[in-house]
């Protein structure tokens, strides 16, 4: 006859059970709250913006560059009437979830819940073809719903701030259009 008993470590338990599935933790080791004038916001904009900002410790994404890009990124969408009126920025401990894919972001959002919109900055990415970055908005989140209204950055975009309001822009309109237009925020490149 199987005989249970009771189990302090139900991730252990899992494991046993599991031996496949990946059981991670993602610790929060740092949190600032920053307001519209630390991001150098305008009160003249017809829409505010909170957002969230989940730096991975070990991605390659300091503070003070994670910082630098917001506030770039903030710049630019409010010429689009958008201002940065808050952003948490959180430093989170996930050594198995530098690197961007459909699983591991998965696992990480369902590990450490925030607040969306919310950008994550990662190492790399797993995915094929590869990006810079990536925007999951509603309309291409049908089997990843806990990863809808987020961007992921990887430490290699090359013009993050820019990169990064253009993929907000895409999570926000939840469209992945592209504009052809010369000096369109919207355009691919």
């Amino acid at each position: 006859p199987l005989r249970l008993w009771p189990v302090a470590d139900r991730s252990a338990c899992a494991a046993l059970l599991c031996p496949g599935a990946v059981l991670s933790q993602a610790a929060l080791t740092d949190s600032q709250d920053l307001g519209g004038e630390a991001l150098g916001s305008s009160a003249a904009a017809a829409l505010r913006l909170r957002l969230t900002l989940v730096r991975l410790e070990g991605s390659g994404w300091t503070r003070e560059r994670s910082l630098a890009v917001v506030r770039e990124a903030g710049a630019i969408l409010v010429q689009c009437g958008v201002a940065l009126e808050r952003v948490k920025i959180e430093s989170v401990a996930a050594p198995s979830h530098l690197d961007f894919s459909t699983p591991a972001a998965r696992e990480l959002a369902r590990a450490h819940p925030v607040a969306k919109p919310a950008v994550y900055l990662v190492r790399a990415t797993k995915s094929r073809p590869a990006f810079d970055a990536e925007a999951i908005g509603r309309g291409n989140s049908r089997t990843r719903p806990e990863i809808a209204d987020t961007v992921w950055m990887t430490a290699g975009t090359r013009d993050p701030g820019i990169a990064l309001a253009h993929e907000l822009a895409h999570v926000l309109m939840d469209s992945g259009e592209h504009s052809e237009e010369e000096g369109n925020l919207m355009r691919e490149e």
